[in-house]
C-alpha cells in the first residue's frame, strides 16, 4: 500500500509537528518550572513544620519556666510578709525592751501619819495603793526632801525620792 501525500498537507504536518514540538518544550519547561516550585513548596513547609515544633516546644518550656515563676514569686510574697511581720514583731519588742530598760530617775515613797508604808515607781501607783488602803482620792499631800508640808502632819504624803548617784 502506497501512500501518496501531497507537498501542501505534508508541509502542513511539519509545520504541526514544529508546533506541537515548541507546544512540548514549553511544556517541559513549565513542567519543570512546577516541580521546582512544589520541591521548594515542599521543603518550605517541612522547614515549617520543624520551627513550629521548635516553637511548640519553646512555648511548653516557657509555660513550665512560667508556672516556676509564679510559685516562687508566691513564695518570696508570702516570705515579704512574714519579713514584714517579723520586723513589726522586733520594732515593738525593741520598744518594750527600751521602755523596760529605761532608768526611772525617782521612787515614790507613800507615809501614812508620818510613818513609811510603800515604794512605787510611779506617783500614780502611789495614789493608787493609799485609795486601796481607804485614804480619799484627795487626802494625801506632796512632799519633797527640801520642803513643803511636814509628813507628820498629813494622814497620806507622797514623796518622790530620786534614784542612782547622789544628789
Amino acid at each position: 500500500m502506497i501512500a501518496i501525500i501531497r507537498t501542501r498537507t505534508l508541509r502542513a504536518l511539519r509545520a504541526s509537528l514544529s508546533e506541537a514540538e515548541t507546544a512540548a518544550a514549553v511544556a517541559r519547561t513549565e513542567a519543570e518550572w512546577h516541580r521546582t516550585g512544589s520541591e521548594l513548596a515542599n521543603d518550605s513547609a517541612i522547614r515549617a513544620e520543624s520551627v513550629a515544633g521548635e516553637l511548640r516546644a519553646a512555648l511548653d518550656h516557657a509555660i513550665a519556666d512560667a508556672a516556676r515563676l509564679d510559685g516562687e514569686l508566691e513564695t518570696l510574697r508570702a516570705q515579704s510578709l512574714l519579713d514584714t511581720e517579723d520586723r513589726q514583731a522586733l520594732r515593738t519588742l525593741l520598744r518594750v525592751t527600751r521602755k523596760q530598760n529605761a532608768r526611772a530617775e525617782h521612787v515614790y515613797v507613800l507615809f501614812r501619819s508620818g510613818e513609811l508604808h510603800s515604794v512605787h515607781a510611779t506617783r500614780d501607783a502611789a495614789e493608787i495603793a493609799a485609795e486601796a488602803e481607804g485614804a480619799p482620792r484627795d487626802a494625801w499631800i506632796t512632799s519633797t526632801a527640801s520642803g513643803g508640808a511636814p509628813a507628820s502632819e498629813a494622814p497620806w504624803v507622797i514623796r518622790p525620792v530620786p534614784l542612782g548617784g547622789t544628789r
